[in-house]
Parts: structure tokens; C-alpha cells; sequence
């Protein structure tokens, strides 16, 4: 069986939440920091051996102070952000032990994940070195100019949103960031693409949302409500229900 390691991205900006207590991984969710309900999808998975979490430099000091109990109980790992995703992410691959094989990227603000979806999106990246969880887009898209008139109605025939995890083997992704050359890539999969590695979509679901503004906690609260709540080992982890961080 391989060995999986998960990063967890949470070194954004936020600067869409518009909140001034919390940057949206660590807002109240539920009862608990949004971070932590998706940390808790991977920490007690067997084929999981590390779970490595990236915060923003200018966060890391309160995040420990907060929940560096959390971090300890849990084994997971925390790294520091860089400027854009994708230097973040190198930064959380440098930490991952070097007996891991697949890596999986997930956004720490999308806290609704299903064990089925794991499994499903683990199984295809270990069986074809590349996958991630997508949901086929159903809605008609516009580009719109800067005067905000429609410009064009683009064709929806297959395209798909790109949701996380997503799973690569690690000495793919790892060839990736060496190789690839994209500027800003918004996601893993781009600087894959680029390299000529076929990438595997696996169908994920509309649940599987993405925190962006503080309407989403809302709709996530009653998305959590649907889900299975994971079963993790032992007693609950320190500040499990604690959801305050200012």
C-alpha cells in the first residue's frame, strides 16, 4: 500500500472574507476552527503517515500559541507560506518524510470532505501518478469586459472546477516544481499539466466547497450536517471545541 502525505494550504490572504477577527481557515466552523475539520478527514486514515499544515509567516506565532496542543496530539506538522500557492506548497512538500510516495494538496478552507472521495481520489492518483477531485460545471458562463457587459457565452462542453485533494506521486510533483515553468499556477494539477503528465479527473461534489466569503460558513455548517462525522482515534484533541482564534 503506498504511503500518503497531505498538505494542508492554509497561507492565503483571505482578502475576500472580509473579516477582521480571522483569515477563513481559522473561523469558527461548527464548533472548531475551520482548519482543523479538514485536517481531521486525514489524521486517522492508515494510509496517511503525515499531515503537514502551511500558515501564513505573520500567523504562525498565534497559530501555535492556539493550537500547538492540536498540532502535537495529532502528529501534524506545520510549515511556512510563501508568496504565491505554489511556493507554499513546495515549502510543505520540504517537510514531508522522505519515505512518504504519494502527496495529496488539499485547502485547508474546504472543510466538507467524505472518507468515499478520499478513497476514491487516493486510489485513481496511486494507480495513474496523477488525480484530483472535479465536479463538472453546470451553470452557462459569461465573460464579461471591465464595463461589465457580456462579452462572449463560452461553451460548458466538458469543463469541469477543479476541487482538492489533489494527489500526485510525490517524485511527479516533485519533477513538476523543478520543470514546469507557469507563472501564477491557481492549482498542483497546472504545474503537472505542464510537464506532460496526464492528469486524472475523479468526480467530487458540490459539498465540497471552498470557503470564500463568510456566506459559505453558512451553507458549509449544513454541509457538514450531511457528512459522516470522522471517526478519529482516542479522545478528543485538545481545543477540539474550542473555535475562538482573534
Amino acid at each position: 500500500m503506498p504511503t500518503f502525505g497531505v498538505i494542508l494550504v492554509a497561507a492565503g490572504r483571505s482578502s475576500r472574507f472580509r473579516d477582521a477577527n480571522y483569515k477563513k481557515p481559522f473561523a469558527p466552523l461548527a464548533g472548531r476552527p475551520v482548519w482543523l475539520h479538514s485536517a481531521e478527514r486525514f489524521v486517522d486514515r492508515n494510509d496517511v503517515k503525515q499531515v503537514v499544515v502551511v500558515v501564513a509567516p505573520e500567523d504562525r506565532g498565534a497559530f501555535v500559541e492556539k493550537f500547538g496542543a492540536s498540532l502535537a496530539f495529532m502528529g501534524v506538522t506545520l510549515a511556512e507560506g510563501g508568496a504565491q500557492r505554489s511556493d507554499s506548497v513546495r515549502n510543505g512538500l520540504e517537510k514531508l518524510h522522505a519515505d512518504i510516495d504519494m502527496v495529496a494538496i488539499h485547502d485547508a478552507a474546504r472543510p466538507c470532505l467524505a472518507a468515499a472521495w478520499i478513497d476514491r481520489v487516493f486510489e485513481v492518483g496511486a494507480r495513474t501518478g496523477a488525480a484530483i477531485l472535479a465536479i463538472p460545471v453546470v451553470g452557462t458562463l459569461k465573460r464579461v469586459g471591465p464595463d461589465d457587459v457580456i462579452t462572449d457565452t463560452i461553451d460548458r462542453s466538458g469543463l469541469w472546477e477543479a476541487q482538492t485533494p489533489q494527489v500526485f506521486r510525490r517524485d511527479v510533483l516533485e519533477r513538476a516544481f523543478a520543470l514546469a515553468r507557469v507563472g501564477q499556477p491557481t492549482d498542483e494539477a497546472q504545474l503537472v499539466e505542464a510537464i506532460g503528465q496526464p492528469v486524472t479527473v475523479v468526480p467530487g461534489s458540490p459539498i465540497n466547497l471552498k470557503i470564500t466569503s463568510r456566506e459559505d460558513l453558512r451553507l458549509a455548517e449544513q454541509a457538514l450536517k450531511a457528512l459522516p462525522t470522522p471517526k478519529l482515534g482516542g479522545p478528543a484533541h485538545p481545543f477540539a471545541n474550542d473555535d475562538m482564534w482573534r
